[in-house]
């Protein structure tokens, strides 16, 4: 299934993946798939964006300050322990979080 949405006059399409869900069970903890957006003008978790979730921080990609910001933002809003395990140098990163059940962390993150 795919959504239109009007982006400076011209219309794009989004695709969302049937069966895809951000927050997945690990052996460890708690697997989450996220969109970060360095360099805003807050820090926050914006919900859900296709396939991950969106997070904002207002820390710039420069020296891994804003993967710093997104690890404080997760284990402050979501609890546990915050490691990235998956795109360090992409806006796209997955993120293990142990010491919390996937339930706590879709309640937070998702709305």
């Amino acid at each position: 299934m795919a959504s239109l949405f009007a982006f400076g006059g011209y219309e794009r399409r989004r695709r969302y993946v049937d069966g895809m869900d951000p927050i997945s069970e690990h052996a460890d903890g708690v697997m989450v798939r996220l969109r970060v957006v360095p360099g805003a003008s807050r820090a926050e978790i914006k919900g859900r964006y296709g396939d991950t979730i969106k997070i904002r921080v207002s820390a710039p990609p420069e020296a891994g300050r804003a993967n710093r910001a997104v690890i404080d933002l997760l284990e402050r809003v979501v609890g546990g322990r915050a490691e990235i395990v998956k795109g360090r140098t992409s806006s796209s990163k997955t993120v293990l979080i142990r010491g919390v059940d996937s339930a706590t962390v879709v309640d937070v993150l998702e709305g």
